[in-house]
């Protein structure tokens, strides 16, 4: 069997994917390893045989893929927070500084060689691509995983405690962040009370935008009114909104319907719709003229299992299902407007898709020299990742769609991460057995739990007294820090507060950038 494996590669290939698949599916106390296993899957078949090693350039396409995708989904959230959240993201690589900081006095406590000391860095802050960089910079070196797998599953368990505690925390001892309640959006009726006389566009304006109106019902005919339709007394209207601005709307429309115009569907009607034509990709919903096409609105918009408000000023890409309020003889004109195709969403632009990664290992080419001998370049990780943020925030160039659907990215995600952790697996087995053996193994072990420790502290520390960020908050940016999803998962298992995502969408891109490049000065010096 082993004969037959090393002989054909493309079968190791798939063995070891599917093993590492099963390995990570085990789950514990409903904690499971997810694309992780396929490492422990590739190190197993390699510690019974070093020939069983998948080639290297099989593990640089799935390195690209991961970091790319990454790039892609976070560019639009990274760049539109940068200003507003910039003493956050500061504190992050203050954090991660402190982390390499603290592995290079153990490895000259503990005598480890530059190899190892930046595998126990990467390992312990569970950082893929930073593993490569750190090989790339020695050539190729099995020395860095070494390191890697030692302090990888201490760095996912500890994380989980971390934030374990960070949650804790917020519920034992609230901050205001704590206590502030998240948007959520409703829909509710108004009967519109005496002496009012101002348009749906005035009210829009008066609440920053952040309230559609769908339907509006007059003398017992509903209408989807436009932004410069003028209510009056008596009107019944359907709004939209966040529920922190319900009492706001109150107070300035009159008083809640009994009955919700919803219920009425014999003029107009409701349905959910995939946007899935590229030509709309990054187009704003206030361009796609649905009042003035069609007599609709649309009033959220789902993205991934997320329901967003549907103002006039959201981008829109693919996947995204956008529930739509029309009258009922235009649904289907709609329908073949925004596509509403599921094998559509299956498809990624070819030309975009490809051309980015071109251009992101192209950027990672770029040799910077460094004193000495050394040098400095983004290589296959941060090359991509930078060009797929900047691209992933312009969303399309011309007839160029840079952003694939959302489902699938994700997949391209997942599949990058297996097929890079398997390779580098499958190439590593042997020494990871020799260094278990050894005297250095218990060392990694207590260089990892140090590691781990000294960044978490420092981060829940600085994101409590000084950010003032709460628990869900807080927990999010140490996923993020951590760019480990096994630990976003178990913290979004905990709460059900979507500021999780939105400091892990906000922290992972920088907390990547800074571990490739501080897993390379590690491994140089």
């Amino acid at each position: 069997m082993i004969t037959v494996l090393v002989d054909h590669p493309i079968v190791l290939i798939f063995v070891v994917l599917s093993f590492g698949a099963a390995i990570g599916a085990v789950k514990v106390k409903g904690i499971s390893l997810g694309p992780a296993g396929a490492l422990f899957a590739g190190l197993a078949l390699s510690a019974i045989d070093d020939r069983l090693a998948i080639p290297e350039i099989i593990g640089t396409l799935g390195l690209a893929l991961f970091t790319y995708t990454i790039g892609l989904s976070s560019g639009p959230a990274f760049f539109s927070s940068l200003r507003s959240q910039l003493r956050t993201i500061v504190s992050v690589v203050a954090a991660l500084t402190l982390g390499a900081v603290t592995t290079r006095a153990l490895a000259s406590a503990l005598s480890f060689g530059q190899g190892v000391t930046a595998g126990l860095f990467a390992g312990a802050l569970t950082n893929t691509p930073a593993l490569a960089a750190a090989r790339e910079a020695l050539n190729g070196s099995t020395d860095p995983v070494v390191g890697y797998s030692v302090a990888y599953p201490i760095g996912v368990i500890g994380m989980i405690l971390m934030g374990a505690f960070v949650l804790g925390l917020g519920s034992r001892h609230p901050n205001d962040d704590d206590r502030s309640v998240p948007a959520d959006l409703s829909t509710v009726t108004f009967i519109i009370k005496p002496g009012l006389h101002i348009s749906i566009r005035e009210i829009a304006e008066r609440f920053g935008g952040q309230v559609v109106f769908a339907r509006l019902e007059r003398d017992g005919t509903q209408i989807v009114p436009s932004a410069d339709f003028v209510v009056q007394e008596g009107d019944l209207v359907s709004v939209t909104a966040p529920k922190v601005s319900l009492p706001d709307l109150h107070t300035l429309l009159g008083e809640h319907a009994p009955t919700q115009l919803s219920n009425d569907r014999t003029r107009l009607d409701m349905r959910r719709i995939v946007v899935s034509d590229r030509k709309l990709t990054g187009c704003r919903l206030g361009d796609l003229g649905l009042h003035e096409r069609f007599g609709a609105v649309a009033t959220r918009v789902r993205r991934g299992d997320v329901d967003l408000l549907a103002h006039d000023d959201f981008a829109v890409l693919p996947g995204d299902r956008l529930r739509i309020v029309a009258p009922r003889d235009r649904i289907n004109e709609i329908t073949k407007y925004l596509g509403d195709s599921e094998r559509r969403l299956g498809e990624i632009d070819a030309l975009g898709f490809m051309l980015g990664i071109a251009l992101g290992l192209a950027l990672g080419l770029i040799s910077i020299p460094l004193f000495g001998s050394g040098h400095f370049a983004l290589g296959n990780a941060g090359g991509p990742l930078i060009v797929g943020l900047i691209v992933g925030r312009l969303e399309r160039t011309g007839p160029i769609v840079w952003q694939p659907p959302y489902g699938a990215n994700l997949a391209l995600r997942q599949f990058g991460t297996i097929l890079f952790l398997g390779t580098v697996g499958s190439r590593s087995g042997a020494a990871l057995i020799d260094a278990l053996s050894s005297r250095q193994g218990g060392k990694l072990v207590a260089g990892a739990v140090i590691v781990v420790a000294a960044t978490a502290v420092f981060t829940i520390v600085i994101g409590r007294i000084l950010l003032r960020l709460g628990s869900a908050r807080l927990a999010g940016t140490l996923a993020g820090l951590q760019t480990q999803p096994a630990v976003l998962a178990f913290v979004n298992e905990q709460t059900a507060d979507d500021r999780v995502g939105t400091a892990y969408a906000l922290v992972f891109p920088v907390a990547m950038l800074a571990k490739i490049v501080l897993a390379q000065v590690l491994a140089l010096w």
